[in-house]
């Protein structure tokens, strides 16, 4: 539940997202939000358009993007964020969390998670080990995020078979792209919440028109999370009691607390026509997992980053008239503490380089090419480690245009595709349980989308894909116990490509102040790498061995199976009443929902750990500076499940907030009091696999002060 009565956006925001923020607003506030601070000059930017960078390398408006997007910046942002990525995330249309307790989430995307969804930090990649693993989290913390770019449906002409189910860009502006003058600032504080929060944030920008600094840091500590009842459900306490003098945890989920701490520092050169720039960021956490009540995870990140923009090239007469490239470096390593004592360490280390050419228009044709090189070494050494040392390296070269069929451009096209090599080299390292080997695969991808302007009020979108990923080194050659999943896990070394079909329709209509869209998506595999039950028990040396062994665990494999991914999303806002209490007040009504489902086609039995479906609505109020919201959402149970796997009952999550806007000093100010599962009910989520041991959060209150010079 969260509340957004403003989107006011902080200075220190992105000069993209400053530039974006009026329209995208527009199409992702609530209605009945006061209007966006006025910026200085020099840090907005060139244009006040609402464009998103994620989903059209030509920066599209938002209202003119063919696949479904959303955003999430300014105040919308800070009210909503949650201690985790997936957190902030989840409740936004086609949007969950595979929620491994509070700490550990990666955003699920129309039911489709791991390495299908991907995850950028100002559109580069951010090497980490959370698409291995549920328990392992994203290193990126969202109080020092200044907004979120979503892309739902595939985005794989862009960014790769590994976005296959969409893309989740975090914008920081650790690079000013844009001139800054003077000194700009803002701090946020939080606190409370269900895992009693203590933590804060602060950024700082200044410049001088050319020269730009950025420097940001954040700290975040929370306890075990406080949940409505027992930590363990009703199911499994029958099935599978406790030993005699053990006791059932009860309104605390042990071994959730968590601490994240870092920061950054970067600056750029800036001109009239580009910028180039670099920064270093770094992240720190240790957190519980919450699966056992002894492991903890000690995580460091650190982050350097190169990039520039160069535009109106030869004075905007050749044929390549702008020019970005972007060159990230990652070193990653987080280790598995078991009472004291290390027991497995992932490391991660690599670097990604991007290049994009914008060419002249060609007739009335725009477009990008470009280029992706990435590396990296993945390591995992100790008892529990299921996957052997890696590396991976890949090779992409990419083409996007775009051409509008009429004169008066309410009809428009976009097409393009994706060439990508890529080659898996693991090394057995003296582990028994694996083999050296390699594959070499070369995946292709093609989309091509139209966009109709019935009228000034509602456009069509459509958009048809044909994407193909390949295989990632856990599905090839995992081998071991998997002590976070309770599995032992196969990979398949002879695995083929994932190759899938997919096709989006969408409708919006923006009328004064009535906005609402819509979308239904299809997506049909040939190929999905699903790990699923084999029905064989081994032991934790890998021997097969009779069911009800002691220390014995299931055997999931990663198999290829034909597929189906289908689903609905729709959102909306309408006016109720002006003028209720005063002259300028308002209250409007906003409602939106989601369906998604999955099957394997050969079965017909489902897709393991998909939402079911969801409906909300937000009574939205607004007078001066003052808001206030309800919020109530309805999550059905999950019965669509596979053999094997345990449904989730419904539940109806009630939240409230209160926020006042005020200006001190010169100082703009936003303090906000949120009330999160106020019926204190218990919830469970299907996109977990630790839906019988992890509830969501129970009752609490959040408050924050946020604050912009």
């Amino acid at each position: 539940m969260y509340f957004s009565p403003s989107s006011r956006l902080t200075p220190l925001a992105a000069a993209v997202a400053l530039a974006f923020h009026a329209a995208a607003s527009a199409q992702t506030a609530p209605v009945g939000t006061t209007p966006a601070a006025t910026q200085p000059a020099a840090a907005q930017g060139p244009t006040l358009r609402g464009i998103v960078v994620t989903a059209n390398p030509l920066g599209s408006d938002l209202i003119d993007l063919v696949p479904a997007v959303s955003t999430l910046d300014g105040d919308d942002l800070a009210v909503r964020r949650g201690s985790s990525l997936g957190d902030t995330l989840d409740g936004m249309p086609g949007v969950s969390s595979s929620y491994f307790g509070p700490n550990a989430n990666r955003p699920v995307i129309r039911g489709m998670d791991g390495d299908r969804i991907r995850i950028l930090q100002d559109g580069g990649a951010s090497l980490d080990a959370s698409a291995l693993s549920y328990d392992h989290a994203v290193p990126i913390d969202p109080l020092a995020v200044d907004r979120v770019e979503v892309v739902r449906g595939p985005a794989a002409l862009l960014y790769g078979g590994s976005a296959l189910g969409g893309v989740v860009n975090v914008i920081d502006n650790r690079v000013p792209k844009y001139p800054v003058e003077g000194v700009h600032g803002a701090v946020d504080l939080t606190g409370g919440g269900a895992d009693a929060e203590r933590g804060g944030s602060a950024k700082v920008e200044a410049g001088n028109g050319s020269i730009a600094i950025h420097a940001d840091a954040f700290h975040r500590e929370t306890s075990d999370l406080h949940i409505p009842g027992y930590a363990r459900s009703a199911r499994l306490r029958g099935e599978e009691p406790l030993e005699p003098g053990e006791s059932e945890p009860y309104g605390r989920l042990p071994n959730s607390s968590a601490r994240q701490n870092g920061g950054a520092v970067g600056g750029s050169y800036t001109w009239d026509d580009g910028y180039v720039g670099a920064s270093y960021n770094g992240y720190r956490a240790n957190y519980g997992t919450v699966a056992e009540e002894d492991v903890r995870i000690d995580m460091k990140q650190d982050r350097f980053a190169l990039e520039g923009e160069a535009r109106n090239l030869g004075g905007g007469d050749g044929f390549f008239r702008t020019l970005r490239g972007k060159l990230n470096y990652t070193d990653y390593e987080h280790r598995e503490i078991e009472d004291g004592e290390v027991g497995t360490t992932f490391k991660n280390r690599g670097w990604d380089a991007r290049i994009e050419a914008q060419h002249a228009p060609i007739g009335r044709m725009s477009g990008v090419l470009g280029a992706e090189f990435t590396h990296s070494t993945f390591s995992a050494l100790g008892e529990e480690a299921f996957v052997p040392s890696t590396d991976t390296d890949t090779a992409a070269l990419f083409l996007f245009e775009e051409l509008p069929l009429d004169q008066t451009d309410r009809l428009k096209l976009n097409f393009g595709g994706r060439a990508e090599h890529a080659s898996v080299d693991a090394s057995a390292g003296g582990n028994p349980r694996f083999s050296d080997a390699k594959r070499d695969f070369t995946a292709g991808s093609l989309s091509t989308g139209l966009l109709y302007k019935l009228n000034s009020d509602l456009t069509a979108t459509g958009s048809l894909a044909y994407t193909e990923r390949a295989p990632t080194f856990y599905e090839l050659f995992a081998n071991g116990p998997h002590v976070a999943t309770g599995t032992y896990e196969l990979g398949d070394p002879n695995a083929e490509k994932e190759k899938a079909v997919s096709l989006d329709l969408g409708l919006r209509m923006q009328r004064g102040d009535y906005r609402g869209n819509v979308s239904v998506y299809y997506s049909r595999f040939s190929n999905y790498l699903a790990l699923a039950s084999t029905g064989n028990i081994r032991d934790e040396d890998g021997e097969l061995v009779a069911p009800g062994t002691p220390d014995s665990l299931p055997e999931y494999r990663y198999l290829g199976v034909p597929a189906k991914i289908y689903g609905l999303e729709a959102e909306g806002s309408a006016p109720l009443a002006r003028g209720l209490l005063s002259g300028a007040d308002k209250l409007d009504l906003q409602l939106r929902g989601d369906l998604v489902r999955g099957v394997n086609r050969d079965t017909g039995e489902a897709l393991p750990r998909l939402a079911p479906w969801r409906l909300g609505s937000s009574l939205v109020y607004g007078s001066g500076p003052w808001g206030a919201r309800v919020d109530v959402s309805y999550v059905a149970a999950q019965k669509h499940v596979p053999s094997g796997d345990t449904e989730t009952g419904s539940y109806t999550l009630v939240g409230a907030a209160v926020t006042y806007h005020f200006r001190w000093k010169g100082m703009d100010s936003l303090v906000y009091l949120r009330g999160d599962n106020l019926t204190n009910r218990e919830a469970r989520t299907a996109t977990s696999i630790l839906r019988d041991i992890a509830p969501l959060g129970g009752r609490a209150v959040r408050v924050g002060l946020r604050t912009t010079f």
